[in-house]
């Protein structure tokens, strides 16, 4: 079994502190900068799962920093380099306290929330008559406050966001237009490819005036995708919609009665399991990329990462 990434504890040159997210662990540096280790941790329902997905943070990041590059024309984002195939080192930025989530598709937790008779989320109205899986006739943009460690992300509208100061009005109309046209770009790629990019998150943060797409974007972790082939015929017949994204793990947990509720135990996450999801998220990165996944050694990942930063941050 391959080793997997779940703890780090570097020590950069110019380190001033390090911030330990669900997925990733972010290191600050000086003033300006910030290196963000993808680490294997998985997780689901706002739960960091026990086991690691070994080459899901080498995925991740070369995902995210992909499509960083391939988006840098719409908006400036964070990202400066990818000096290991774990981590991106980029601007630091003070991020919005809010995510952008966009949605092409009713499914996942809209739809769960829409089969229980919901109408309205997030301030948007929903037509009655949609079935699991239907595109909307537009994108919509349920935002969700932006949770620290261990709290649950609450949908939100953007009267409340705009009520309570979240986010200025100006401010914020440039966020859902970056949201929009970055869900266009991912969609058109993913067409591309033969995937339906269904719904995505994106986060945003400010610096000297300015704004930036920061964190990561149209990975499995943010983002459900769709096989093309096949969707219109299964939607017809109300069948599942063959799908890569991290909703398979977390069916595998409901389906196992765990969703993130108090009193309820992951469960067991078996060699088998944890071979199964790290294959499946490997299938999504060639699928999205066109690439071959290359596996790079995972033997001395905290060496390798620790040379790979310390040598970039030294030039």
């Amino acid at each position: 079994m391959k080793k997997a990434l779940v703890k780090t504890g570097f020590d950069f040159p110019g380190q001033k502190g390090v911030y330990y997210g669900k997925v990733r662990d972010v290191y600050n540096i000086g003033d300006d900068l910030l290196v963000m280790v993808a680490t294997d941790r998985i997780s689901a329902f706002d739960v960091v799962l026990p086991e690691g997905i070994p080459y899901k943070g080498q995925m991740l990041n070369q995902i995210a920093s992909t499509f960083l590059d391939a988006t840098r024309d719409i908006c400036p984002n964070w990202k400066l380099a990818s000096p290991d195939p774990m981590v991106t080192v980029g601007l630091r930025c003070e991020g919005f306290p809010v995510e952008m989530i966009v949605r092409g598709y009713l499914c996942g937790s809209a739809w769960r929330a829409y089969k229980s008779g919901v109408r309205e989320i997030c301030g948007v109205k929903i037509p009655d008559g949609m079935r699991e899986n239907q595109r909307f006739a537009e994108p919509i943009i349920t935002p969700t406050t932006k949770a620290a460690l261990g709290a649950h992300d609450e949908d939100i509208s953007k009267e409340e966001i705009l009520r309570r100061g979240l986010v200025s009005e100006e401010a914020y109309a440039l966020l859902e237009q970056y949201t929009m046209v970055l869900f266009k770009r991912g969609t058109e790629i993913a067409d591309g490819r033969g995937l339906i990019l269904v719904d995505t998150k994106y986060e945003f943060g400010h610096r000297d005036g300015k704004i930036y797409l920061i964190d990561e974007i149209h990975t499995p972790d943010s983002s459900r995708y769709f096989y093309s082939d096949g969707y219109e015929e299964r939607l017809k017949k109300g069948e599942p919609q063959k799908q890569l994204s991290k909703e398979f793990v977390r069916e595998w947990l409901m389906d196992n009665g765990f969703q993130g509720k108090a009193g309820q135990q992951v469960p067991e996450m078996t060699p088998a399991i944890v071979e199964g999801i790290s294959e499946r998220y490997i299938e999504l990165y060639e699928h999205i990329t066109g690439e071959t996944f290359v596996k790079e050694d995972t033997d001395n990942l905290l060496a390798r990462i620790g040379k790979n930063v310390t040598d970039y941050l030294s030039k």
